[in-house]
């Protein structure tokens, strides 16, 4: 496929270009595959200023909330007309399989769906206070929300944040991840298609440590969402603190599920596919560790590691049905902390039971991955290695498995594999993590809650409960006399 050499920004209802341009590579090869206007704080700063006129301007919050919520929709509609161009586009720039992106595309517009639907929802009370009073709430919108999105999910983090947002009558400025930007751009294409007001919608490429923190501490802006690591979440949350604003914080995972004696094995083994391959990976509620029963514990290694084994290896684009197929990571530096943490696990007495090492081709490829004998002191076994490697380590006991688990700073999600629902509910109850999946990795979908404790970060998106992340209580207290 080609695709137009240069990309521009979208501020105030218009493309435009920045002074200097990032180069965006295809992971598949290494090739540049085309160019994006690189925005500057000065960039950032107009964004700001086109959706605070928005904002001020009434022009979202005027609309009755059935043709807000239409609008929304309709920028996912938009989206699924185009899916095909789309995926290509985030195939080509991520390096995950096309089919795997035709996922992620269909995911995004389905935010637009969910929350266009829930517009007309957010609704306040009335409150008795006795005779001659009449009190009740609004919800109201935050105004500016800030949306920081990451490299591993860019099309659907952005659908996540901008459909909540819009649905509630916020604005937004998006800054997009710098090495795959390309296919959020399409969201202005949306936007436009639909006729969302001017400044509703901005979107921009930039540089972390410049464009990023320039909108996390603009003072015109209400409300930070962002998903990353911790050490930028601390420091997005410490620039958000600054201009006292609420922050929405997504950070990192160390996600573990706990396999009783009686799992159905066959089941688990679909889920280890899913849970730590997907995306190469590069997911932060990935299962990134299998914590199992010492009677179950080789079997269990078995099936893992025929898993991995079974993983085709190739360029995402090749890959257009969907199946026991991977892509690239989506850049060397990523592919090599993999390798690295798989070197340094086998150095601290770990065992490379397959994998653990990059393809001898050209490409930011990583062998699916599945490292044994791994301990809760092992840095594997504590720290995200955001790539195709499965840690598993053996337990006596439920408490053990328990303790285990709950043993790093994470608390994204958890899962539990056991034929006894009393047993799972026990064990969920007792997971320190946001959502806990039980006999199927990443069970739920955009209608559930999700967020982390501990430092996965703090607030929830998907789901009712994100819409209150985008709204301010007012309550209105009136004397009848």
């Amino acid at each position: 496929m080609q695709i137009k050499p240069y990309w521009q920004n979208y501020i105030n209802g218009e493309f435009v270009d920045a002074a200097n341009r990032l180069k965006i590579e295809n992971p598949a090869d290494g090739s540049d595959l085309a160019e994006i206007a690189q925005a500057s704080a000065g960039d950032i700063g107009r964004a700001v200023d086109a959706a605070r006129a928005c904002h001020e301007s009434g022009v979202l919050t005027d609309m009755r909330p059935v043709e807000l919520g239409r609008m929304v929709r309709g920028i996912g509609d938009w989206i699924l007309d185009h899916k095909d161009r789309i995926a290509e586009v985030l195939t080509l720039e991520a390096g995950k399989p096309y089919w795997e992106s035709l996922i992620e595309v269909e995911g995004a517009a389905r935010y637009f769906e969910y929350y266009g639907n829930q517009a007309e929802t957010v609704e306040g009370r009335s409150i008795p206070l006795g005779k001659g009073y009449l009190d009740f709430t609004v919800y109201e919108p935050m105004g500016v929300s800030a949306q920081i999105i990451p490299w591993n999910f860019p099309l659907e983090m952005v659908g996540r944040g901008v459909a909540t947002a819009l649905a509630t009558g916020n604005t937004c400025v998006v800054k997009t991840p710098e090495l795959d930007p390309l296919s959020s751009v399409f969201f202005a294409e949306a936007a436009d298609a639909v006729g969302l007001p001017k400044g509703a919608l901005n979107i921009l490429c930039g540089l972390g440590h410049e464009a990023g923190a320039a909108l996390a501490s603009h003072p015109d802006i209400n409300q930070i969402v962002f998903t990353g690591s911790v050490k930028t979440g601390i420091s997005v949350a410490t620039a958000a603190a600054q201009n006292v604003v609420p922050a929405v914080l997504e950070l990192g995972g160390k996600s573990a599920a706990i396999v009783m004696p009686d799992a159905d094995l066959d089941n688990l083994a679909d889920s280890i596919r899913w849970g730590i391959y997907f995306n190469a990976g590069q997911v932060c509620s990935a299962m990134s560790r299998v914590i199992v029963h010492r009677s179950i514990h080789d079997e269990v290694v078995e099936r893992a590691v025929a898993v991995a084994k079974e993983m085709a290896i190739s360029p995402g684009i090749d890959l257009r049905e969907g199946g026991m197929t991977m892509g690239a990571m989506v850049s060397d530096p990523q592919r090599d902390r993999a390798e690295g943490m798989c070197r340094d696990a086998v150095a601290e007495g770990a065992t490379l039971a397959t994998g653990g090492h990059r393809l001898n081709r050209e490409g930011s490829f990583h062998e699916a991955t599945v490292v044994t004998g791994v301990t809760p002191d092992m840095t594997i076994a504590r720290e995200e290695v955001f790539g195709p490697v499965l840690s598993v380590l053996a337990v006596d006991s439920d408490d053990e498995a328990i303790a285990v688990a709950n043993s790093t700073e994470y608390g994204l999600v958890g899962g539990v594999f056991t034929a006894d629902l009393d047993r799972a509910t026990r064990a969920a109850r007792r997971i320190r993590a946001g959502q806990v999946f039980v006999n199927e990795w990443f069970a739920g979908g955009v209608e559930t809650p999700f967020g982390g404790y501990g430092k996965s970060g703090y607030g929830r998106e998907k789901g009712r409960e994100a819409l209150m992340n985008y709204v301010q209580t007012k309550n209105i207290a009136i004397r009848m006399s």
